[in-house]
């Protein structure tokens, strides 16, 4: 990731810039961050460069939703301090969700970390950079019940400028049994809607042709002013006859908040993909009560029927997590045959990792064995499979409106883009560009991507 400048730029004792590396683990709310964070350091007398290898400061944004992603960053936290063989004056500074859950202990076990910043502390980078810079070692991992960044335009890493994420909302209030986020991103507050859309109008002045807006629960986003109350669908609404020239996606929905409001207003607007992402983690009601998820497995699915209802051309993709606490053969079985009537185009799917600090880690125990929970997670991944395959097949012969990303990995003469129900299509490229929406006929597809001839 790298934002190139042609002169050096000097802060404010006159320095040359020093150079500043980060790389991204987890979602895409950790990219937006990530955006954040190179903004605020640029602004502060850093130059973003593309390799470890050249950076004065190197940033990890670290996510702790499941172990393995911890594991995937102390790893490569070992093999990025093996650069201070060559250049003893390199910095290494663990941020996001990790450094939130471990703070200090971080410095503890891994001494080639210098600093240690959750997701709400980033505006003290600068300061604490100049903390290590003297020899110390910092710490500020303090949440906030105020944050949201909204006076900071983030410096956009994505290279194509085709599409952006927008943050409208920090933190979650849900506390699933099962999740760390709460912990380690605080309480739940909504962004200024003005803020939001001035930097929707930013995008779109940029060249932009598609915004997610994100959120751990946008469907209970909601601003107050004057009395009155701004909702996610109003948002919805304002974003998309704001800028009708921009598609316009969001992440991530909660089945117990999403309402009819949001699909309608979805249906209203042609520019607002139909597209959604909703997890349901476990078919099983039982199951879904110990997680906390606050909706049964009925009511879950008559949020599907409203969708199907509304959005009949709306694709829609979940997660789901195989062998919770106590789940026995019945649950999963409940799983596979709710995931059978959905017809979920694309699935994330993993085993149950617990999370220290979570409900579930304090209250139950985790009791399947690993060798049945890989067991259910590949009859889960197999079914998906059959699922993600009968979607494809639907698609063949139908006609996509698709928004062109870039050239495709195996050939410079085809594009990629993706449909309006979030599906990657891969074509010739013939006269057009990135940028353009083109019209695209579907004639066969792979596992991961579906062909298509331009029209």
């Amino acid at each position: 990731m790298s934002v190139r400048r042609e002169q050096p730029v000097k802060d404010n004792a006159g320095r040359t810039s020093r150079k500043l590396y980060i790389e991204t683990y987890g979602c895409q709310m950790n990219v937006n961050d990530s955006e954040i964070v190179a903004a605020v350091m640029v602004q502060n007398g850093f130059e973003l460069v593309e390799k470890p290898e050249m950076a004065d400061l190197i940033l990890v944004n670290t996510c702790s939703i499941r172990e393995n992603a911890e594991l995937r960053v102390r790893v490569r936290l070992r093999e990025l301090g093996s650069l201070r063989k060559t250049n003893p004056d390199t910095r290494i500074g663990v941020i996001g969700c990790m450094a939130e859950r471990l703070k200090e202990k971080l410095l503890e076990e891994d001494r080639s970390v210098d600093l240690v910043v959750g997701p709400d502390a980033y505006r003290d980078l600068p300061k604490l950079m100049w903390q290590v810079e003297s020899g110390q070692k910092a710490v500020n991992v303090l949440l906030s019940e105020e944050e949201t960044y909204a006076d900071i335009t983030p410096v956009r890493l994505d290279a194509n400028k085709i599409s952006a994420f927008v943050s409208i909302m920090r933190g979650c209030n849900n506390y699933c049994a099962y999740c760390v986020v709460p912990f380690t991103r605080g309480r739940e507050r909504s962004r200024d809607p003005d803020t939001i859309l001035r930097e929707i109008e930013e995008l779109a002045s940029a060249g932009y042709r598609e915004i997610t807006l994100l959120g751990q629960n946008v469907d209970s986003y909601s601003w107050g002013k004057n009395g009155e109350v701004l909702t996610f669908s109003g948002l919805l609404a304002r974003v998309a006859s704001g800028f009708p020239e921009i598609r316009i996606r969001f992440s991530t929905s909660h089945p117990k908040d999403m309402g009819d409001d949001v699909l309608l207003t979805m249906a209203a607007y042609d520019n607002i993909c139909k597209s959604i992402h909703l997890p349901v983690q476990s078919g099983s009601t039982r199951i879904l009560s110990l997680m906390k998820r606050r909706y049964s497995r009925e009511e879950y699915m008559q949020r599907i029927e409203a969708i199907r209802q509304i959005l009949p051309d709306c694709s829609v993709s979940t997660d789901i997590i195989a062998g919770f606490c106590t789940e026995t053969e019945e649950d999963h079985q409940q799983t596979l045959s709710l995931m059978q009537w959905v017809g979920y185009d694309y699935a994330f799917m993993f085993k149950y990792s617990e999370r220290p600090g979570t409900f579930a880690a304090r209250k139950y125990t985790d009791d399947v064995p690993e060798e049945i929970k890989i067991r259910r997670l590949n009859e889960i991944i197999a079914l998906q499979s059959q699922l993600s395959y009968k979607s494809k097949q639907q698609d063949v012969d139908k006609i996509y409106e698709v928004l062109v990303e870039g050239r495709s990995r195996k050939s410079a003469d085809e594009f990629v883009g993706r449909t309006s129900q979030n599906k990657v299509v891969v074509f010739p490229r013939g006269t057009s560009k990135p940028g353009d929406l083109v019209r695209v006929k579907i004639h066969g597809f792979t596992s991961a991507t579906l062909l298509g001839n331009l029209i």
